[in-house]
């Protein structure tokens, strides 16, 4: 990615995590701190990695954006305001009675949301059925299937972290959102992953780590799983939790509440000084 690439995206995520804020401040609920550390990786893909067209959502040549961690939601939906799935003025409507934007991703109330995830653990599942059915049509298709770390302790991941490399599905990419923590606590305490790595590498899935908020280290990691051939890939983005709000940064207590107007406003004038 060349540099006058980086600065116009950095200020597109600058933009997004403020988009966020307001979002979860007007609905009064949700989930800062998982939507902020998982952005960067959200924002990069649909800018940069993936082949889609917000004018025709259900292009049949388009690559699969799979949001596994549903609750990260408002992440997706920033970016795809902005990028002109829908009216931004429509993400004011974050979690209301009958708007296209619920809490969680439900399929058939939004274009261009692929899965409906309320419940963890399916979304790996998922992707690697529609990665798999692209391949048996011989289609060019990509999937991305982005997944929170607290996540990956449901058993229906490993059951699809064993059959995608199985079937070597190589246009298959998984990441998971490793911010260390969830709605219980760390999840160092609640159900530790380490070594999270080399668990993916002993299932047989091309593994890269990555700091999930260097835009650099994002886009190069997607590159070399493009790149990657007979296998899936897996990136362990280490990101931090409620990234860019400084008292929300790695607070395991913002994964599920929505900031109040004094913390809204903090937040804003936090991310709005940050300008580049």
């Amino acid at each position: 990615m060349v540099a006058s690439e980086m600065a116009v995206l950095k200020e597109q995520i600058r933009n997004y995590r403020i988009d966020i804020i307001k979002m979860l401040h007007r609905a009064g609920s949700g989930h800062p701190g998982g939507s902020l550390s998982a952005i960067d990786i959200i924002a990069t893909l649909y800018h940069h990695e993936m082949k889609h067209d917000p004018k025709r959502p259900e292009w049949p040549d388009r690559d699969v954006f799979v949001m596994s961690k549903g609750h990260g939601v408002p992440a997706q939906y920033a970016v795809m305001a902005g990028m002109g799935y829908f009216p931004k003025d429509e993400l004011a409507t974050l979690r209301q009675i009958n708007s296209r934007l619920q809490g969680h991703p439900s399929v058939g109330f939004l274009p261009g949301i692929e899965a409906s995830t309320g419940s963890l653990g399916m979304g790996l599942s998922f992707a690697a059925g529609v990665a798999l059915a692209a391949k048996m049509d011989g289609k060019a298709n990509r999937v991305y299937c982005i997944m929170g770390d607290g996540e990956t302790q449901e058993g229906q991941v490993w059951e699809a972290a064993l059959a995608a490399p199985k079937f070597k599905l190589d246009n298959l990419v998984g990441i998971v959102d490793y911010n260390k923590g969830q709605i219980d606590g760390p999840t160092s305490e609640v159900m530790d992953l380490e070594p999270i790595a080399d668990k993916w590498k002993a299932f047989n899935w091309h593994t890269i780590v990555i700091d999930g908020h260097d835009l650099d280290a994002i886009h190069g990691a997607l590159q070399e799983a493009r790149n990657t051939k007979g296998k899936p890939t897996m990136i362990v983005a280490h990101t931090v939790k409620g990234k860019g709000v400084s008292f929300m940064e790695g607070v395991i207590d913002w994964h599920g509440a929505a900031p109040n107007d004094a913390q809204t406003e903090q937040a804003l004038a936090e991310l709005e000084g940050a300008q580049s």
